[in-house]
């Protein structure tokens, strides 16, 4: 399934992020929040072009507010890049295919 885009929960995100084989970025995100829509089919796109390079996943902070407490996610959108299961990079706020990507470059 080349470019899903997970939906991670409380019960599910320790598992995945733990288990996964290459970076992880994860999108905090809410159904409210404008310029998480914003981004949503940017982060399609890249999940799309970077299979197997680097997967994406999304956290509903309506539905999980422990794990965006757990990372300190003031504002949403907020992306955090895991890789080897910790937290490597955070990116707040909408941003611009282009500068997503060149922010990520060092991962992909």
């Amino acid at each position: 399934m080349a470019g899903a885009i997970t939906n991670l929960t409380d019960s599910t995100f320790d598992e995945e992020i733990g288990s996964a084989t290459g970076p992880v970025l994860v999108d905090f995100w809410a159904e409210w929040c404008g310029p998480c829509k914003m981004i949503a089919p940017i982060l399609e796109e890249i999940a799309d072009e970077q299979a197997g390079t680097l997967s994406i996943a999304k956290v509903n902070v309506d539905d999980a507010p422990s794990l965006a407490q757990r990372f300190g996610v003031m504002s949403i959108p907020t992306l955090i890049l895991f890789d080897g299961g910790e937290p490597a990079k955070r990116l707040v706020g909408a941003k611009g295919k282009p500068q997503l990507l060149e922010e990520l470059a060092e991962f992909i």
